[in-house]
């Protein structure tokens, strides 16, 4: 959010300084770590409408930001495929029945489809031989996270935007000093003891995902597995990279990936295709998704005489690239006008409160 809002405001015309903990790399953030499915219909099995809406309107407005940017960005728009084993037959059932429902609530999204072992081979042949059926959502997409991350640093690098690489700053410092009209805090997790003075709002929840490289599966999009008790994802990248996931643990544990976990992960990426049999393990990575108590966004407006207003971005949760570009069209809104129709009409949390209170982006 502080390189997508950072460069928005520049190209806007606005001088910005974008203050963060770590380096271009993004190494220690959670955006590294991320799948980056764009999956507003099979979220909605999981999540409130709101999400859903603001998933539906980012996709496209993902290509636009994208087709803006000097580098290639992997971007991926060919659906996503349901699987289930013959036991789990039941659990599939009640996720389908779930997705026609929400489809008939709210129009924009498009209506899931039912493979038999045919249709199964047609779109994705790779699976075919292990499953018999399968659940096809269209429209839902993915990017390469650690490309559009290269792809933002270069803009900032490249821009008109002063860069503070691995430079830990307090916002209310930054507000203090007068020189700037806005701090915007994008710092995810590193907010807590900004966004919890007065209530145990922000949490960080755990998450762990495996990086394969696999060249003997071809599967062509992310894919997702329903199991009672690991529902994993696979998000086929370029190169025939893969990236693996499905933990979710209350916890801002950041500690290495568990031997449970793994053993998980693995076993069950391996019913889907053979071919991970012989994959190479590239990477084990751990991170924590910045999580609001209702697991919804929040923008914050805090203006105090005298200070710089400082607004606040958080809780974006597992959903942050698929909901990205709608939060950061509502958070230029703010900016510009007070407020944002845009998050009225999608359900993001607005509100101006009387709080004291990494990325922060002045504005």
């Amino acid at each position: 959010m502080g390189r997508l809002l950072a460069i928005a405001l520049a190209k806007r015309g606005a001088q910005v300084e974008l203050f963060d903990k770590g380096g271009p790399d993004a190494q220690h953030a959670a955006a590294r770590i991320a799948a980056a499915m764009l999956a507003p219909l099979a979220e909605s099995a999981i999540t409130e409408d709101a999400v859903v809406r603001m998933g539906i309107y980012s996709l496209p407005r993902w290509k636009s930001l994208i087709e803006d940017l000097s580098h290639p960005v992997y971007f991926q728009q060919d659906g996503t495929l349901i699987l289930w084993h013959r036991q789990d037959a039941s659990d599939a059932e009640r996720f389908a029945s779930h997705l026609e429902k929400n489809c008939v609530n709210n129009a924009a999204l498009h209506a899931p489809q039912k493979l038999d072992n045919q249709a199964l081979r047609n779109l994705e042949p790779g699976v075919a031989d292990r499953f018999n059926q399968g659940l096809y959502l269209p429209n839902e997409g993915q990017l390469d996270n650690r490309q559009l991350l290269d792809a933002l640093a270069f803009e900032l690098a490249n821009g008109s935007v002063n860069c503070h690489w691995h430079c830990e700053t307090d916002p209310e410092l930054l507000r203090s000093l007068g020189l700037y009209d806005q701090v915007i805090d994008c710092r995810g997790v590193g907010a807590q003891s900004t966004w919890n003075k007065t209530r145990p709002a922000l949490r960080g929840v755990r998450g762990e995902v495996l990086r394969l490289y696999a060249p003997e599966v071809k599967l062509r999009r992310p894919t997702r597995l329903i199991h009672p008790r690991y529902p994993i994802y696979i998000a086929p990248k370029e190169n025939d990279i893969y990236v693996v996931g499905a933990t979710e643990i209350e916890s801002d544990d950041l500690s290495e990936m568990s031997v449970r976990s793994a053993m998980e992960l693995l076993s069950a990426v391996y019913t889907v295709h053979s071919g991970f049999a012989e994959a190479r393990i590239l990477e084990m990575a751990t991170q924590c998704r910045p999580t609001l108590q209702d697991n919804l966004p929040a923008i914050r407006v805090q203006k105090d005489k005298g200070l710089s207003d400082l607004i606040m971005i958080n809780g974006l949760y597992r959903h942050g690239f698929m909901i990205a570009p709608a939060v950061l069209d509502c958070a230029l809104e703010i900016l510009e006008h007070g407020d944002s129709k845009t998050a009225l009409e999608l359900g993001l949390n607005i509100s101006k409160e009387k709080i004291a209170t990494g990325a922060e982006v002045c504005v």
